[in-house]
């Protein structure tokens, strides 16, 4: 199997194949951890006295709604694919325009590329790389995005153009799919979108996530808040707030998607 961007020489061991997805250091993740009741709190806190105006609409999808094939060369075993998943998938996506943006699209993608952190909600989501060196995210990195509870998932760089950073699940994480930062001018002014495709992980996470639903709005709102960074980062403000399209994916479509 060809490895590409994340071969052996850069993981410190002779197979990828025996390895396991990266974790931080002992000190980060009791770090991290001490943070997440405060920030359970804090953001939901936002969430009831956000004056930024939220713009939701759902619907039912179909197989357009299905993420990008992943990339041949960047599937191994720890590779978490969207038929790993349990039950419907939720196709996402969470745009701001952002007004007297300093920055162009390319700075912003480059800016997130240094450190995925600075849009971020510290609060109850932080990055770590754990595999790749200290440059900007290029394809094959990986890292852990620790949250509150079981809400903690390696995610691999499987896509990095000027505009476009695109994230693929690995094997832990509590959803199976992809996520895409993107950012392009649309003619009023420069817009940044976060699109996820997603499902469960397995029949637990199905439980909170769709039946539940209380990963489902934790990630809602942990990506608002992104979006809302990612205004900021740009040196803008969000004008008009922020549109979330929903469309929902019946399982069998999931499962019948055999590249991605």
């Amino acid at each position: 199997m060809r490895l590409g961007a994340f071969s052996p020489a850069r993981t410190g061991t002779d197979d990828s194949s025996a390895r396991q997805p990266g974790k931080p250091s002992p000190g980060r993740r009791l770090g991290t951890l001490l943070r997440f009741p405060v920030g359970v709190v804090l953001v939901s806190w936002e969430y009831m006295w956000r004056v930024t105006a939220l713009h939701r609409t759902e619907a039912e999808g179909d197989d357009g709604d299905l993420p990008p094939p992943l990339p041949a060369e960047l599937v191994d075993e720890l590779t978490k694919r969207l038929a790993d998943g349990v039950g419907p998938m939720f196709h996402r996506r969470f745009s701001v325009l952002v007004q007297d943006a300093r920055a162009t699209p390319e700075a912003l993608i480059d800016a997130m590329a240094a450190d995925l952190n600075r849009p971020a909600p510290s609060t109850v989501a932080v990055f770590h790389k754990t595999l790749g060196d200290g440059a900007p995210a290029r394809v094959g990195d990986e890292y852990r995005v620790q949250m509150p509870g079981p809400w903690d998932g390696p995610v691999r760089v499987l896509h990095r153009d000027p505009v476009t950073i695109r994230l693929g699940t690995l094997h832990g994480h509590l959803e199976a799919g992809q996520i895409q930062f993107a950012a392009h001018d649309d003619g009023e002014g420069l817009r940044f979108s976060v699109e996820a495709w997603s499902r469960a992980g397995d029949r637990w996470a199905d439980l909170l996530y769709s039946r539940l639903r209380v990963a489902k709005e934790i990630q809602f709102n942990m990506w608002v808040h992104f979006a809302l960074g990612a205004a900021a980062l740009a040196g803008g403000r969000p004008r008009g707030g922020v549109s979330i399209e929903t469309r929902r994916i019946p399982p069998e479509a999931c499962e019948a998607a055999e590249h991605c």
